[in-house]
Order: C-alpha cells, then sequence, then structure tokens
C-alpha cells in the first residue's frame, strides 16, 4: 500500500507521526509530507526503510501554529496535488484541520480515500472540522473522549475509528536503569509547568503526604528555570506551602534519560486539565509505575481505575494526596497497579499495535 500523511512539522507530534510510519514502512510504502522547518533542510529523506520524509518549500522555514498556516494552505494544496497525479498514493492520512484542508484539495478528482486525525477539536475551527469529518472517509480518534467530542460536533459516529496514542515499549519497560533517589517516597510529575498541566496540584497537595519527595520534570533548561515565570510561581508555592524542601525542578530531561528517572519514582502522577494522548500516564505504566491520573481524555481508556492505576479529577489536590497516601503505604498495591499497568501498555499501546490498526483504518477507507 502506497500510503501518505500530511502533517505539520510541530515536535509534540512529530515523534508519533515518525514512530508509526517506521512501523508501517516494514510492509508498506508512507510518504511523510510536511513543511519545511529550516532552511537548510533536504526536499526527500529516508528516514527508514519504506518511509521517505518530504518537505515542501512553501511559506517560511519555521514551525508556523495550524492558524499561521492558513494563507499557504492553497500553495500547499497545489504541491500535493502535482505530486499525487504523478505517484497517486492509495490512501492519505491528514493530521490537522489545516493539514486536512490541503490533503481534500490536492486530491480533487484523484479517487483517494483521505482519512483525518484532528489530535483535539478546537470550538474555534468547528465549522471547519465538521466538514472534514463528513468528508473523510474515517475519522480516526484517540480515546473514546476525543469520539465522543466529534459526535457531538456532529460527525457521524459509523464515521470514527478510534485508533489511541502510542508509545515506544522498547524503551519504556519494566527493567532498566533507575536514576539516582534517597530515602523518602518519590513521587514524579512530567510535563509543562503551566497551571493547566497539573504541577500546581501536585505541589498544593504535598503538604498532606509528609516525608514524600516530589520531582518535576518538564519545563525549560535547569540553566533557565530561574528566569521562567511558571517555575518561579511553582517554587514560591512550595516556599508558601512550607513543602519547598521536598521539592526538586529538574527543568527539561532528555528523552533518553525519562525512563530511568520513572523507575526511580514509587508513583507518577500526572494530573492534566486535559489529556489528548496520555503519553506521560502510559510511559509510567511502560515502566511499570503506579499512576495517578486525571479522569480527563485518553486517560479514561487507558488507566482503568483500581485496576491500571488511579484516577482522580483534576484540580483536588487533597483528593490527590488520599490517593497517593493510600497508594505510597501499599507496597502491594504498588506492585499489583505497576504489574498491570507494564502488560496493558505492552499489549494496547505500542507502536507495532497502533500501527496495526491504522492499517485497518486504512484498509477500510480503501474498500
Amino acid at each position: 500500500m502506497n500510503i501518505a500523511i500530511v502533517a505539520s512539522a510541530a515536535a509534540n507530534r512529530r515523534h508519533h507521526i515518525l514512530s508509526v510510519a517506521r512501523e508501517l514502512g516494514r510492509g508498506h510504502h508512507v510518504t511523510i509530507y510536511s513543511r519545511r522547518e529550516n532552511a537548510d533542510g533536504k526536499p526527500r529523506t529516508r528516514v527508514a526503510p519504506g518511509v521517505t520524509l518530504e518537505s515542501m518549500d512553501v511559506g517560511p522555514a519555521r514551525d508556523l501554529p495550524a492558524d499561521e498556516l492558513v494563507p499557504y494552505l492553497s500553495d500547499v494544496a497545489r504541491y500535493l496535488e502535482q505530486r499525487w497525479s504523478q505517484d497517486r498514493p492509495d490512501v492519505i492520512h491528514a493530521h490537522s484541520w489545516a493539514c486536512g484542508l490541503a490533503a481534500v484539495t490536492g486530491a480533487k478528482g484523484l479517487g483517494v480515500p483521505v482519512t483525518q486525525t484532528f489530535h483535539t477539536v478546537h470550538p474555534a475551527h468547528q465549522k471547519l472540522e465538521l466538514a472534514l469529518g463528513r468528508r473523510a472517509n474515517a475519522v480516526i480518534a484517540g480515546s473514546g473522549d476525543e469520539e465522543s467530542a466529534l459526535i457531538r460536533l456532529g460527525v457521524p459516529r459509523g464515521n470514527i475509528a478510534i485508533v489511541p496514542f502510542g508509545i515506544d515499549t522498547e524503551r519504556f519497560h519494566r527493567r532498566g536503569a533507575v536514576a539516582t533517589r534517597g530515602s523518602r517516597k518519590r513521587l514524579l510529575h512530567v510535563g509543562p509547568l503551566t497551571p493547566e498541566r497539573g504541577a500546581y496540584t501536585v505541589i498544593r497537595a504535598l503538604p498532606g503526604l509528609p516525608d514524600v519527595e516530589l520531582v518535576i520534570a518538564g519545563g525549560p533548561l535547569m540553566d533557565d528555570l530561574d528566569d521562567d515565570r511558571d517555575a518561579r510561581r511553582l517554587r514560591a508555592l512550595a516556599d508558601q506551602l512550607g513543602v519547598a524542601e521536598r521539592v526538586t525542578l529538574l527543568g527539561q530531561v532528555k528523552r533518553a534519560s525519562v525512563p530511568k528517572l520513572m523507575r526511580s519514582a514509587d508513583a507518577v502522577v500526572t494530573v492534566p486539565r486535559e489529556a489528548a494522548t496520555g503519553v506521560v500516564a502510559l510511559e509510567a505504566m511502560a515502566c511499570g509505575v503506579p499512576v495517578i491520573a486525571s479522569a480527563v481524555g485518553a486517560h479514561l481508556d487507558s488507566v482503568i481505575d483500581g485496576v491500571t492505576g488511579l484516577l482522580v479529577p483534576p484540580d483536588r489536590p487533597a483528593r490527590t494526596a488520599r490517593l497517593a497516601r493510600e497508594l505510597l503505604s501499599d507496597p502491594t498495591l504498588r506492585t499489583a497497579l505497576g504489574y498491570a499497568g507494564a502488560d496493558r501498555a505492552r499489549s494496547r499501546y505500542s507502536w507495532e499495535r497502533v500501527s496495526q490498526e491504522l492499517l485497518r483504518v486504512y484498509e477500510a477507507a480503501c474498500a
């Protein structure tokens, strides 16, 4: 099968798209079409067996938010139309509403099925997303929560397929190096430092967790934390609550170091207000570390409450503290959640499993 993927160069999606493409490339030909993000980029790069990254020389050579792509979408569509008329794909997968508009226009008249992923449903773009959702041969949602949002938007239920966000189960697994730690019980938070991502909630929970340390990985590089507004606010909050000596901000951590950091924790707490992908919870589960996750978005699918982790409403520090106390005081529960979480992550969320599910969607669209 000749698969065309149209995607932005945004870093938060790039890893996922490339990882799935590598799996698909084992038996199919995959071309990822993305606007060039730097002036030195090559027009075509073979990134893996069966996978080619084709950079479109359209617009400024830098990453652009979807709204800023609008003036260049007609140029992107013309590029795709020209390429696909020469090398017709069997199926097209567009990531984001902007890429979907360009893909549908570029494929006009070719009779090629188009599948669409939005990642998140944006109120400002609802009319466009609804039109694309009805036009696409399949709309791929990352979770049951996203499926519900698409149905509320007006996308026909029968047009939606759920394929979750995957993780690297070869890198994130139970056995491996463990980061250095002290004698205290350790909670870990991984992700941006902004209020909606949950780090503030975990710090507010810490007064109810005596002799427990909190390690926060995310935000800018460690050397830049003093100049970061959110880092300063988190430190001020910790000072105010009298827990500063038990809170460590690591700043941005290299991706290769995240698994050993997760394995050093007694629990990973990831309580954002929204969880479109739920990747942090999945990676912690794959490492066999029990998870306390907010009961939102993709967490509602991946974290089975009391079986593969614990769920808590977002912005509930007291309840988060109570769950953490119960978990940290019960090694049997931690072990049970860790094993069950690792099994679920490996069997349901590996790149191999995700690519197989995507392929079934593509084949159904072609049929």
